[in-house]
């Protein structure tokens, strides 16, 4: 599905020689500057990565003889009541990126490479990355036949910055001012020039159009902000179903990175109360595409009349992303988790084994980093590079992350088989090192109250996972407990950080850069409605962050994240769960890609129906 802002970044790895263009027509940020005197213009560029499309005419993974037609039908849990994902209130439908286009638009295969969509091509300096300027084609076209003019890019980022969510806000801090040139050239003034990757960011986000902003930005409504893109809302059926229309006159469908792209007529998105019940509606055929993000029901779960019928396909999809950390995360703002000795002993409580063996099938992978399964995650000792940035750092640490940042730092080890015993002696321990003590066979924070705490879910699904952890926290003397909520108070509750513990999923690309920011930084911590759920604040944390965040090229992104990573890790934030290198989806068997898939992504806008294939599945849900 079209990215949003938060997961549009992607990573890059070895293309066929057929895809392998020169970068002619596209120069890229972080390359040597020194031979070029004066501001270029350019019409693909990237963050310390190769543009290896710019002359190709589409894209690897499309098909740009793909039949338009049929329907994309998926599921959403929960409800909604706002069509404006970017305001900081209301619940925003599912889909709504669809209805919008960005100045620029990223490449699924490579690292944060981007490529023309409703800007042709931009103008910057090489040597003094402080401005950028984006040049709108003429072509593009909002909804109402209104030119795109570079007012509508201004008042779009003047709302941004100003009025939309707080880590829209920090990803776009380094943003000073937004000059319209002319109609069709708007400039990006940025408050230092060390950000390289910001000429990029803004180029991520939707544009709309003026007039409706300035009337409806803050408005809690399912009228859309009048946009650009692809699709225009179709249908609304309130709390049950979105429908997204294609438009047939869309002004971008002759860009190259749209080709073969955004091929059904219609997109429906179908709400229910559980996954539970999302995955009855799909055996019904009610909805005809899945991801599934569980490995029991995709073990099991997939045997009904309509799949023994052969009307139902599973894939397992391997992707080069780095796995998302998902986590039960501690809330520092309480003191129950200050001390970093009781934050390992939640760690040393988790028997991970166990619950692979007998809730998981044995499919999932314990989540050793921040950044598993790609380069960017830390493994052994720190190498000589990795020291040298770390060295002048520890001094700032408590002893304990100190230590486990410059060790093989691996997460503890069970037997599966439901002791766990050696784990939970040592998790006493610690606890007792920090002051917490027993009384009548309970345990008590060193200020004498109860050791008392809850963990906060909006998903049912997760109490089966919650329970066996819960059991050892009751072992340690813990009052521990789940509580679930509905979806709006929940997310009240998270923008607000008025929780113990949750559960939270961090997904990361493979070229990080200022997103890390409002996940890790000291700023974000006290910044409600940012997503830095924990509470992290650690100078050492900030001074790395700042180093990725301006990097001159590919090996010091990796240094720098490699090094985050170990800091991460050694602060014993959150209790890593677990998770997967492929992306599980299951589809009613009228869904077709290409033979080349992208990278880092479905690449679902790229998929189309079968007609023929669609017409049997028709008659059989008849």
């Amino acid at each position: 599905m079209k990215s949003s802002f938060f997961f549009i970044k992607r990573a890059s790895k070895k293309q066929t020689s057929f895809w392998a263009t020169s970068l002619l027509a596209g120069v890229l940020i972080g390359f040597n500057p020194s031979a070029v005197a004066k501001p270029i213009t350019v019409t693909a560029i990237g963050h310390n990565s190769e543009a290896r499309y710019i002359n190709a005419p589409y894209l690897p993974y499309a098909n740009p003889m793909a039949p338009k037609g049929g329907t994309l039908s998926l599921s959403a849990l929960g409800t909604f009541n706002s069509a404006n994902p970017w305001m900081t209130t209301g619940l925003a439908m599912s889909g709504t990126d669809y209805m919008y286009d960005t100045l620029l638009t990223g490449s699924l295969n490579e690292s944060f490479v981007m490529y023309p969509q409703l800007a042709e091509k931009v103008t910057y300096d090489p040597e003094d990355t402080s401005w950028i300027i984006y040049h709108i084609n003429p072509k593009a076209k909002f909804w109402d036949g209104s030119p795109v003019t570079g007012n509508d890019v201004k008042a779009t980022f003047d709302a941004y910055l100003n009025k939309g969510l707080m880590q829209v806000r920090s990803y776009l801090s380094g943003v000073d001012k937004v000059e319209v040139i002319d109609k069709y050239r708007v400039k990006f003034h940025f408050k230092s020039a060390e950000n390289k990757e910001i000429l990029l960011t803004v180029g991520q986000f939707p544009v709309f159009k003026q007039s409706s902003i300035e009337k409806d930005f803050e408005k809690l409504s399912l009228t859309p902000l009048m946009g650009s893109g692809p699709y225009q809302l179709y249908a609304v059926e309130q709390g049950r179903s979105v429908t997204y229309k294609r438009d047939p006159n869309y002004w971008g469908q002759q860009v190259m990175a749209n080709k073969g792209r955004f091929n059904f007529d219609y997109i429906k998105y179908i709400y229910y109360g559980s996954d539970e019940i999302a995955l009855e509606g799909f055996k019904v055929g009610q909805y005809h595409f899945r991801q599934e993000s569980s490995a029991r029901k995709w073990t099991t779960a997939y045997n009904f009349p309509a799949a023994k019928a052969g009307m139902i396909k599973k894939e397992a999809i391997v992707t080069k992303n780095p796995v998302p950390m998902q986590a039960l995360v501690m809330n520092l703002r309480h003191k129950i988790f200050s001390d970093i000795r009781v934050r390992q002993a939640m760690t040393e409580a988790f028997d991970f084994e166990l619950m692979n063996n007998t809730l998981f099938y044995n499919q999932y992978e314990r989540l050793n980093s921040y950044f598993h399964g790609s380069e960017l995650a830390a493994t052994g000792t720190p190498n000589a590079e990795e020291y040298a940035v770390l060295k002048p750092l520890l001094p700032k640490l408590d002893p304990i992350q100190r230590q486990a940042a410059v060790a093989d730092w691996h997460l503890p080890k069970s037997d599966g088989k439901g002791y766990n015993r050696q784990a939970l002696l040592s998790a006493r321990k610690k606890l007792l090192q920090a002051g917490f003590y027993y009384k009548d066979m309970a345990l008590y924070q060193p200020d004498g109250h109860r050791a008392k705490f809850e963990i906060l879910i909006a998903d049912d699904k997760m109490t089966r996972v919650l329970l066996p952890y819960v059991r050892n926290l009751k072992k340690l003397g813990f009052d521990a407990s789940i509580r679930q909520v509905d979806s709006p108070q929940y997310l009240e509750r998270l923008r607000r950080f008025d929780y113990d513990m949750i559960i939270a999923g961090f997904p990361q690309s493979t070229s990080p850069g200022s997103e890390q920011s409002y996940m890790w930084g000291s700023q974000a911590a006290e910044e409600q409605g940012n997503q830095n759920y924990s509470g992290i604040k650690n100078e050492a944390i900030d001074a790395v962050i700042a180093k990725l965040i301006k990097a001159d090229n590919r090996e010091e992104i990796v240094l720098y994240t490699k090094v985050l990573d170990r800091l991460l890790r050694a602060g014993y934030y959150m209790v890593p769960m677990y998770g997967s290198t492929s992306t599980r989806v299951v589809y009613w068997d009228k869904y077709r890609h290409n033979q080349t898939l992208p990278d880092n992504a479905l690449g679902i806008d790229y998929w189309w129906v079968d007609k023929s294939a669609d017409s049997i599945i028709a008659k059989y849900l008849k």
